[in-house]
């Protein structure tokens, strides 16, 4: 009797559960994600579409007569291309690639390609990975795109210092697609554990823009390295998305559904903070900037907007059941949209009249935006016990030295955030222990 009694308490258990579940998978729009980010700024979106002209480029056979170039053209000199390697030169280790010398804009662009769906080297690349298989700086990184950061460092090394030191105003920028953006963002990690090869260049130099990557670091990494990786996701995509093994993922494209099923069951049930103290997790790395061009229950496109943010929890946690998981994931989806959300912001600042003065006043005051942002997404970090949920340096992607000065000078002894975030944090535990005390059960009181 007491059974039968339990059935409708079951039922009703169940019921909620399935109703979480519709709720989180088919009604979950990818703009409640970033609904509280701030909107990025054409200062620092403006790279963006330039370097994803620059990955298209690389699958064009002959830069000077492009057969595919989109509109306005690659904006590229095919003079300045100091070297390009494909497959066969690679020997399947890394997809092909090209070190671009950017006169233009002072900059030194190691650009890495996507993934070719007829390449089996690309597939061993991706699916060389388990969960947890490679520690790297306290965390843990993806196994196959580590292998070819650190054949393309081993590569090129030589041809990048030399670069450094003959142009030495120049900034370091690694940027790529996809398979391509995994590759770069360890690439990075590898060049911050090593300048001395680089000629010592400062860290302040280097940045690394991943268009939709692959999760390839733990969260701790993903927050630390925040400085100097920015991923650009458009919308729906699907693979910074995908927390499943990327091997399960391509064996099942044809019950794709299947999968999917499984893997929305495997999240509902996985507790928020188990997933945020799963140091074994990955993640997309970096500062995240999000397209967002639809809306939820809308049919269309809309003007896109662009906003960005170093989230610690709710990082692009949940799969979007969405038609456009695929077409957001191809670069020149990407390129277009990011190039009309780039040219909205210009529009806006020229409605705005903006002097140049004030402009050069915002980027400062946009760098102490970061940087506060930074410190206050390893503190969250820390406060979530997150391990090695630290970093060594300021903000570098966006750093002037006059901000530096201006930051700087609020600290005693020209202490970095990292150091000032470690003495607020041993002045709290000094405040606790005066307040209370430990009882015999090892529960806190209050001091009498």
């Amino acid at each position: 009797m007491s059974i039968c009694c339990g059935i409708p308490i079951l039922e009703s258990v169940y019921c909620l559960a399935c109703a979480r579940w519709v709720w989180l998978k088919c009604l979950y729009t990818a703009g409640r994600e970033s609904e509280n980010w701030g909107l990025a700024t054409a200062e620092e979106f403006e790279p963006v579409p330039r370097f994803c002209r620059l990955i298209l480029a690389l699958y064009e056979e002959d830069l000077r007569n492009p057969l595919w170039a989109p509109l306005g053209g690659y904006g590229i000199n095919p003079d300045w291309v100091i070297l390009r390697k494909d497959y066969e030169e690679t020997f399947g280790h890394v997809p092909p690639y090209m070190i671009y010398l950017d006169h233009d804009h002072s900059d030194i662009v190691l650009v890495v390609r996507g993934l070719n769906l007829a390449k089996e080297s690309d597939y061993a690349v991706m699916l060389d990975n388990k969960l947890g298989q490679t520690k790297f700086d306290g965390g843990y990184v993806h196994n196959g795109l580590l292998k070819a950061a650190e054949w393309m460092f081993d590569a090129e090394c030589e041809v990048l210092r030399e670069l450094v030191m003959k142009y030495a105003n120049y900034t370091l920028t690694f940027t790529g697609h996809s398979l391509g953006a995994g590759v770069v963002a360890l690439l990075t990690l590898l060049v911050l554990q090593d300048l001395k090869k680089l000629g010592n260049i400062e860290r302040k130099k280097i940045r690394c823009y991943a268009t939709a990557p692959s999760r390839c670091m733990s969260l701790n990494l993903a927050v630390r390295y925040a400085d100097v990786i920015n991923s650009i996701v458009l919308q729906d995509d699907f693979l910074p998305r995908t927390t499943t093994a990327l091997d399960n993922l391509f064996k099942s494209l044809f019950c794709l559904p299947c999968l999917l099923c499984i893997m929305c069951l495997k999240e509902t049930c996985t507790l928020e903070e188990n997933m945020l103290t799963d140091p074994r997790r990955l993640y997309a790395p970096g500062r995240l900037y999000h397209i967002i061009e639809r809306k939820p229950f809308r049919f269309g496109r809309f003007p896109p907007v662009v906003k960005t943010a170093v989230p610690v929890d709710g990082r692009f946690e949940h799969i979007v059941l969405s038609c456009n998981i695929t077409s957001d994931h191809a670069i020149i989806w990407i390129e277009r949209e990011a190039q009309k959300a780039f040219d909205l912001m210009l529009e806006e600042d020229r409605t705005m009249e903006v002097p140049a003065k004030q402009r050069m006043e915002r980027r400062k005051s946009l760098v102490r935006e970061h940087s506060l942002e930074y410190e206050a997404a390893l503190r969250r970090a820390i406060a979530l016990d997150i391990h090695h949920a630290y970093s060594d340096s300021p903000y570098g992607t966006f750093t002037f030295t006059e901000t530096e000065e201006g930051e700087n000078s609020g600290r005693s002894n020209g202490e970095t955030p990292c150091e000032s975030l470690k003495r607020r944090t041993e002045s709290w535990d000094d405040f606790v222990e005066r307040l209370f005390d430990v009882d015999e059960s090892g529960d806190m009181v209050f001091k009498k």
